[in-house]
């Protein structure tokens, strides 16, 4: 990408500059060796790690297969790995979410449920919100039974600033329809993946 060309109204060398800004800010020196193509490299890194935005996560469910011989008991797919970041801080958020879903007549490849959280998660992010996006996704999309998702994180906002608890991870989770509704579909979920603790 050129420095001419834009992105949501800004343009790169615009983007470059504020980068250069915050190095100064921080006590640097923009034009040392070391950092001269910082500011290239953040903005690239920045493309990458918020190119949710230029996805619509529900298109990854559209195409879905009918011919699954009226299979209709829950689909899990654990341990999805994502990196986010928190829009707090802009700190990363790393973790790993688990979905769950009740088909009625249709199924979707499962790759396409890991693009889903990839989708959302490459936003600014906080984790409640990213739980219930991704539910509601596949609720809308998929109209199934019902759907589970849980995620666990390790927010470096919290382990690398302000009160340093390394140790600490998160786990929000969000139940749609016979997950909520249903406490032997919720508990069969949480068994399925295997979260400590879970009844």
């Amino acid at each position: 990408m050129s420095s001419l060309e834009m992105n949501n109204g800004v343009h790169r060398d615009e983007a470059e500059a504020a980068v250069r800004t915050l190095l100064r800010w921080a006590g640097e020196d923009p034009s040392r060796e070391g950092l001269l193509d910082t500011p290239r490299r953040v903005v690239d890194a920045y493309q990458d790690w918020f190119s949710g935005y230029a996805d619509d996560p529900a298109e990854y469910l559209r195409r879905t297969f009918e011919e699954v011989a009226g299979y209709d008991e829950m689909i899990v797919l654990r341990d999805i790995e994502f990196e986010s970041h928190c829009e707090h801080h802009m700190a990363p958020i790393i973790g790993r979410a688990h979905v769950g879903y009740l088909p009625t007549n249709k199924v979707v490849g499962i790759s396409k449920l890991a693009r889903v959280v990839e989708g959302f998660a490459r936003r600014f992010q906080v984790q409640e919100k990213l739980t219930a996006e991704i539910a509601r996704c596949i609720q809308d999309v998929l109209a199934p039974r019902g759907v589970g998702v849980v995620v666990e994180a390790v927010h470096q906002c919290m382990t690398t600033r302000g009160v340093h608890k390394t140790r600490v991870s998160m786990a929000t989770s969000q139940m749609l329809g016979a997950f909520r509704d249903d406490a032997r579909t919720r508990a069969e979920f949480l068994q399925f993946i295997a979260i400590p603790g879970a009844r």
